[in-house]
C-alpha cells in the first residue's frame, strides 16, 4: 500500500466541508429564497402595474380645463382631517388626476383629486397601497424591523450558498460541455437532477449575488451600520435616499409632516397639541386670530404651490415629481424626481415667491458612494435599463425559484432513513486556512453573518455533538455507523 506524503499539502478548500456548509446554508434559505423569488418577481413589474390600476383616474380632463393645485391641496387635506401636506405628485398627463400625499405624523395617506372638480376620487394609506405591501412583504415579511433582519440574515447566508456553489460545480474533470453548462438528459433521473440544479445554479449566480448585495442597504442592520460609518466619516449630517427598515421609513415620515407644519409658522409640539383640532386651509376658521385653535394652519397655507406647479412643470424631470413645502416658516420648497431608475433622480430647492431654481443636486453631484448603491438598487428593482432589466430580473429569480426545487427533489431521493441527510463528513471536520479567511471576510463584511456563524458553531461544538439522537440526524461527527451512512449517501 502507497504510503501517504508527510509533505503532501492539504486541499486549499475542503470539498466536504464546502458541501456540507452549502448543504445547510440551503436548508435555511431556501423556503427564503422561494418567498423573495415570488414577491421580487412582482414587484419588478411596478410600473406596469400601478399604471394599470390608475387608468380610472387618467385622461380625466385637458389641461387647459383643470383647477389650480391648490385647490387640490385643500381637497386633500379636507379629506383626511388633521393632515399636513407632504407632497404633491405632478400628473404624469395634463389630464390625469393629481395626486397629494398628506400626512399625520408617520401616517401617510395617498389622495387622488378630480382635476375638473376637487372631489376626492380614491384615498389610501400609503401602507395598503398594493406595491408597497408587495415591497413590505418582500423585504421585511411584514414584520417591521425585526422581519428585516431576518430577510438579511437569510440573504447573508444565500450569498454563502451561491459561493460554495459555485466551488462545488466549478468542472475538475468535466469532458465537454454537458453537465457543466447544459444539463445531461437520457441518462437517469438522478444525474438530470443534480445537472439541473448546478447548471441553472451557474447560470443565475452572477445576477443573484449582484440582487443580493444590493438590497443590504435597504436592511435594517446593514444599512444602518453603512450609515454609522458613512456618519463617520463625513463632517455633516448623513441622508440616505433609501429606508433602513419600517423604523427608518416612518421617522423620514413624522419628520416631513413636522417640518410641513413648521414651514407654515407651527412647531412640532403645537402640531402634536393641536393636530386634533386642526382647520384646513381655505375653511372657516371661525373668527379672528385669537379664536384658531393651537395649531392650525393659517389661512393660504401652501397656496404658494400654483407658482411651484408650472415652473416644475417646465423641467422634465423623470417621473414620478414630486413637491414640498419648506420646513421652515419662510423657507424654500422643494421638488424631486423619484424615479425607481435612481440615476435619473433629481433635487431641486425652488425660491418661494417665484419657483425658480436655487439648488439642484442630480446624480453627478451624490457621493461615489451613494452612486454605486443607487445603480444597485435601479438594477435590482429592475429599472436601470427599462424592460430588459425586468426580463434578466425575472429569469434570475425564475432560475434561483428552479435550483432551490432541484435541491429539494435531490435531498428528497438520496436521504436516508432516519436522519436529515447532510453530506456525511469523511473524517473529521477541516478548516482549511482558505476557508477560515473566507469566513472571516464574510463575517466582517455581513455581521449578522458573522454573529449566526459563531452562534451555530458555538451550538454544534458544545451542544449538539453531545445529544447522540441530534448528532446522528445531523450528520455530525460521531458514532460508527456514520460510515455506513455515507456509503448509502454517496450511491
Amino acid at each position: 500500500m502507497t504510503q501517504p506524503d508527510p509533505k503532501q499539502r492539504k486541499p486549499w478548500l475542503d470539498f466536504r466541508t464546502i458541501w456540507r456548509w452549502h448543504f445547510y446554508a440551503g436548508l435555511f434559505c431556501i423556503p427564503f429564497v422561494w418567498w423573495l423569488a415570488l414577491t421580487g418577481s412582482i414587484y419588478l413589474f411596478k410600473p406596469q402595474i400601478e399604471s394599470w390600476l390608475n387608468r380610472p383616474y387618467t385622461h380625466l380632463t385637458t389641461a387647459a380645463a383643470r383647477i389650480a393645485p391648490y385647490a387640490e391641496v385643500r381637497a386633500a387635506l379636507a379629506a383626511v382631517p388633521g393632515s399636513v401636506l407632504d407632497a404633491y405628485q405632478l400628473p404624469r398627463s395634463p389630464g390625469d388626476a393629481a395626486q397629494v400625499l398628506v400626512g399625520r405624523g408617520s401616517e401617510e395617506t395617498r389622495v387622488w383629486i378630480d382635476p375638473r372638480t376637487a372631489q376626492v376620487l380614491k384615498a389610501v394609506p400609503e401602507d395598503d397601497r398594493l406595491m408597497n405591501v408587495i415591497f413590505h412583504l418582500h423585504g421585511e415579511l411584514l414584520l417591521g424591523d425585526r422581519g428585516s433582519m431576518l430577510v438579511e440574515l437569510a440573504g447573508s447566508w444565500a450569498i454563502v450558498m451561491l459561493i460554495t456553489g459555485l466551488y462545488l460545480w466549478w468542472p475538475r474533470n468535466a469532458q465537454g460541455l454537458a453537465g457543466v453548462l447544459y444539463p445531461r438528459v437520457g441518462r437517469g433521473s438522478q444525474l438530470f437532477w443534480r445537472d439541473i440544479h448546478g447548471v441553472t445554479g451557474v447560470w443565475v449566480s452572477g445576477t443573484a449575488l449582484l440582487m443580493l448585495v444590493s438590497g443590504l442597504p435597504w436592511a435594517k442592520s446593514w444599512g444602518s451600520d453603512l450609515k454609522e460609518i458613512r456618519q463617520l466619516a463625513s463632517h455633516k449630517a448623513v441622508h440616505e435616499d433609501w429606508p433602513t427598515g419600517t423604523s427608518s421609513e416612518l421617522a423620514a415620515r413624522a419628520a416631513l409632516s413636522a417640518g410641513s407644519l413648521a414651514g407654515q409658522g407651527f412647531r412640532a409640539q403645537d402640531a402634536s397639541e393641536g393636530m386634533a383640532g386642526m382647520s384646513m386651509p381655505g375653511m372657516n376658521m371661525g373668527g379672528g386670530s385669537g379664536s384658531r385653535p393651537r395649531g392650525a394652519l393659517r389661512r393660504g397655507a401652501y397656496s404658494a404651490i400654483d407658482r411651484m406647479v408650472p415652473a416644475v412643470a417646465g423641467l422634465n424631470l423623470a417621473y414620478p415629481v414630486l413637491i414640498t413645502p419648506p420646513m421652515r416658516l419662510g423657507g424654500p420648497w422643494g421638488a424631486r424626481s423619484d424615479a425607481q431608475n435612481r440615476p435619473l433622480r433629481v433635487t431641486l430647492t425652488l425660491d418661494p415667491k417665484t419657483g425658480a431654481v436655487i439648488r439642484r443636486k442630480g446624480f453627478a453631484q451624490s457621493s461615489w458612494l451613494d452612486r454605486v448603491v443607487s445603480v444597485g438598487i435601479a438594477a435590482h428593482e429592475g429599472q436601470l435599463f427599462g424592460w430588459p432589466n425586468q426580463l434578466l430580473n425575472l429569469f434570475t429569480a425564475s432560475g434561483l425559484f428552479v435550483a432551490s426545487i432541484s435541491a429539494v427533489v435531490l435531498w428528497w431521493r438520496r436521504r436516508p432513513h432516519g436522519v436529515l441527510g447532510a453530506p456525511a463528513p469523511l473524517g473529521r471536520l477541516r478548516f482549511s486556512t482558505g476557508l477560515l479567511a473566507i469566513l472571516i471576510i464574510l463575517g466582517a463584511l455581513l455581521p449578522l453573518l458573522g454573529a449566526s456563524m459563531v452562534a451555530v458553531f458555538v451550538l454544534d461544538r458544545f451542544v449538539l455533538r453531545r445529544i447522540p439522537g441530534a448528532r446522528t440526524w445531523l450528520g455530525l461527527r460521531g458514532p460508527a455507523n456514520m460510515v455506513a451512512l455515507r456509503q448509502q449517501m454517496e450511491k
